[in-house]
């Protein structure tokens, strides 16, 4: 049973001290069993379809989510990742609260989000890649200030923390211009700006760096890793862009169709789905040496000035490495893993 201690708690706002019960050994997230369902209409085509409609409808379902099981530590920073429609976005939008899942049961910070207690409210943020959350005509800073009306964040708290990010992301000169004359990527830092202002507890990543140059993807990558780091914040972060999660998450949580169906370390996805891994040669200068003769061992990904690489099954690369050593005048022999990248786009196409 896990031991849970006596509590006083300090509301920052008011001054008040309330005593609770904490359950020093509760996971941030636990989510069990998590279905999530939508029913459409489908609509037949042209009017004589529309008038149908009228009097006679067909609805089809189609489950977002299916059954899903995960628990997070306070603290980590898990990847959640899955192609296009695989239920990612629905996921997060359960734990916030936005949508009633059709089945299982989430809790998050103790809360269970979708009864969207006060509580909770404090102490999370989504924040999407594609959704805004400041006035698009205002400057950013009176968005802000809004935001710390709504929280009741002291006026010093507000100064030193918009300070510090605004340094943090470099656009800490920027807070006077209006929200409709920043730059994508600008917009962008004042969005995470706005979601963490409050220092919620746990934070839900829809694609924070879509559309972001590399030089500001980069940039919200290590303020990530550094706020995660000095604030003890539980993130789950979902990102099309493998450097996101590689610069970021050890722990990575895989969705397809609805379904989990891998959860562990970044790294052991190469040991579980990688069935290969890439040879490269340096022939000796002047040595003959063609892909023609290589595909017996493996398959020839690339060939240039006397440099060819292999792409070859786990199980022959020592044999093959030994081949090719006695059979040819190689200068220079590499093995590498195949890059993550590479094993997570042949597990989306599967």
């Amino acid at each position: 049973m896990a031991h849970c201690v006596q509590q006083s708690l300090v509301d920052f706002r008011t001054g008040k001290v309330t005593f609770g019960r904490k359950d020093a050994l509760m996971p941030a997230i636990e989510v069990s069993g998590l279905t999530k369902a939508f029913r459409t209409y489908k609509k037949r085509p042209g009017f004589a379809g529309a008038v149908k409609g009228l009097f006679h409808r067909t609805y089809e379902q189609t489950v977002a989510v299916k059954d899903i099981r995960f628990t997070i530590e306070p603290g980590e920073l898990v990847g959640f990742l899955g192609p296009n429609g695989a239920g990612k976005t629905t996921t997060l939008k359960m734990l916030s609260g936005l949508l009633y899942p059709t089945s299982g049961t989430a809790r998050v910070l103790g809360y269970v989000p979708w009864q969207r207690e006060d509580g909770y409210r404090r102490q999370f943020a989504l924040l999407l890649g594609q959704k805004n959350q400041l006035w698009w005509d205002l400057p950013a800073r009176e968005s802000l200030d809004l935001n710390a009306k709504i929280y009741g964040i002291p006026a010093l708290t507000l100064e030193r923390t918009v300070a510090e990010m605004g340094e943090l992301l470099g656009v800490r000169d920027k807070m006077n211009v209006s929200v409709r004359e920043l730059s994508l990527g600008e917009r962008a830092k004042m969005e995470l700006i706005a979601a963490l202002l409050h220092r919620p507890k746990v934070l839900f990543l829809d694609e924070p760096t879509i559309g972001l140059d590399v030089v500001s993807q980069k940039t919200v990558r290590e303020f990530l890793r550094d706020h995660n780091a000095r604030q003890k914040t539980t993130i789950l972060l979902t990102s099309h862009y493998m450097a996101d999660i590689q610069a970021l998450c050890d722990r990575v949580i895989i969705i397809d169709h609805g379904v989990i169906f891998f959860d562990g370390r970044l790294g052991d996805i190469v040991d579980r789905f990688a069935d290969s891994k890439l040879v490269t040669i340096q022939c000796a200068a002047g040595a003959n040496c063609t892909a023609e003769h290589l595909g017996k061992y493996g398959e020839v990904l690339e060939q240039a000035s006397g440099r060819i690489q292999l792409k070859v099954k786990r199980d022959r690369v020592i044999p093959v490495c030994k081949a090719l050593l006695d059979q040819l005048p190689i200068s220079d022999i590499d093995i590498q893993e195949v890059p993550i990248e590479e094993v997570i786009r042949q597990i989306f196409a599967r």
